[in-house]
């Protein structure tokens, strides 16, 4: 396979979407930090990312001891990472910058997220302004749509 016309793109190829690129976007860290990997990304629009979802997390020690169920707002939480990373990738001073939740609505939660899952996060930009932006979020497992939500959020200083 050719090199050509790499130089030339403007995203990052996935194999530098990895957890080290993650953790240079986003400030968050083990156990908070809820995305593993970028599949695909068009810078302002759109974005794809993977969480594996593990037994060892600390959440399923008590939620639920012998029926380990991931929290919904832990898979919002991911969503909201994905799109963190989208709505960060294109900002210079993206280390000076924090994104709060300001609301969620029309969150729905489909079917449960076990241990060895692995959830497929896709989020859309449907607003972006300097300081604020509104998104669309749906997490699947198996191509079968377990979460979805239209969220806001604050851009703000550090």
């Amino acid at each position: 396979m050719s090199n050509e016309g790499e130089e030339n793109s403007k995203a990052p190829s996935t194999v530098e979407w990895d957890s080290r690129w993650i953790q240079q976007i986003l400030p968050h860290r083990y156990p908070m930090l809820l995305v593993d990997r970028v599949l695909a990304m068009v810078p302002g629009e759109s974005i794809r990312a993977l969480k594996n979802v593990t037994m060892n997390e600390e959440v399923f020690q008590g939620h639920f001891p012998g029926s380990p169920v991931m929290p919904g707002v832990m898979i919002l939480e991911a969503l909201a990472q994905a799109g963190g990373l989208l709505m960060l990738h294109d900002v210079p001073d993206r280390e000076s910058k924090l994104i709060y939740f300001t609301g969620v609505d029309r969150a729905r939660f489909r079917r449960p997220v076990v241990p060895g899952d692995q959830l497929i996060l896709e989020v859309k930009i449907l607003k972006l302004r300097r300081t604020f932006s509104k998104i669309e979020g749906k997490a699947y497992v198996n191509d079968q749509l377990v979460t979805e939500a239209v969220m806001s959020s604050a851009m703000v200083d550090r």
